[in-house]
C-alpha cells in the first residue's frame, strides 16, 4: 500500500530556509517520478520541483528554480526539498507526489508559512 508522508513544514521568517522530507513506503522512488507541488489559497496545485526515477531533475518554475533544490536518498526511499530565501509568496501547503504510467500517489501535505 503506497504511502507518502511529508514533514518539515513550519513557520519561517522571510529569507530563511526549510527542508521538507517525504518518506515513501510501499513503492520504490526508483520506479516513480517524484515531485513536490504546492497549493496556496487559490485553486489547484502547482509543481515546484521534480526528479525522475533515474535521479535526473526536471526544470523548476522560474519562481523557485534559483531557490529550491530537490534531492533523494535512495537507500532511505526518501525525497527532500531544500527551500532557501523563502518569501511570503512561498506560503502554501507542500505535497509530495509519485507518478508513473497508470499510477499516481499523494501525501497529505505539510504547511509552510513565511511571515515576519
Amino acid at each position: 500500500q503506497p504511502q507518502l508522508v511529508e514533514s518539515g513544514g513550519g513557520l519561517v521568517q522571510p529569507g530563511g530556509s526549510l527542508t521538507l522530507t517525504c518518506v515513501v513506503s510501499g513503492i520504490s522512488i526508483t520506479d516513480y517520478g517524484m515531485s513536490w507541488y504546492r497549493q496556496t489559497s487559490g485553486p489547484g496545485r502547482a509543481p515546484v520541483a521534480g526528479i525522475n526515477r533515474s535521479g535526473v531533475k526536471t526544470p523548476s518554475p522560474d519562481s523557485v528554480k534559483d531557490r529550491f533544490i530537490i534531492s533523494r536518498d535512495v537507500p532511505k526511499n526518501t525525497i527532500y526539498l531544500q527551500m532557501n530565501n523563502l518569501q511570503p509568496e512561498d506560503t502554501a501547503v507542500y505535497y509530495c507526489n509519485a507518478r508513473r504510467t497508470g499510477y499516481e500517489h499523494w501525501g497529505q501535505g505539510t504547511q509552510v508559512t513565511v511571515s515576519s
